[in-house]
């Protein structure tokens, strides 16, 4: 059983950053497969980013790649999402995502742990 809770979520000016955080609970963090996913108004949830268990390993949409940084630290049982140049388009909520999969998943089904969300909102 893994327990998530985000944060770090806000109002922002296009250009700027974030730096999102996921606090898990449960003995189980240090072999999960961790994602962030992110859902818009009116729109499905989509996968943002998704990170192996030891870190190595990591995958992201085509749309954030090279603004966004998915980390993770298994001493402090926390997942990161560092969000650089963001853009309008990347208002949404945000979750956290945990899987015991052992490969990098990307889609939400795969994922049997969220956390509540926070909300990200980006200005023009």
């Amino acid at each position: 059983q893994v327990q998530l809770v985000e944060s770090g979520g806000g109002l922002v000016q296009a250009g700027d950053s974030l730096k999102l955080s996921c606090a898990a609970s449960g003995r189980t963090f240090s072999s999960s497969t961790m994602g962030w996913f992110r859902q818009a108004p009116g729109k499905e949830r989509e996968f943002v980013a998704s990170i192996s268990w030891s870190g190595e390993n990591t995958e992201y949409t085509d749309s954030v790649k090279g603004r966004f940084t998915i980390s993770r630290n298994n001493a402090k049982n926390t997942v990161y999402l560092q969000m650089n140049s963001l853009k309008p388009e990347d208002t949404a909520i945000y979750y956290c995502a945990a899987t015991m999969l052992n490969y990098l998943a990307t889609t939400s089904v795969q994922y049997n742990y969220w956390g509540q969300g926070t909300q990200v909102t980006v200005s023009s």
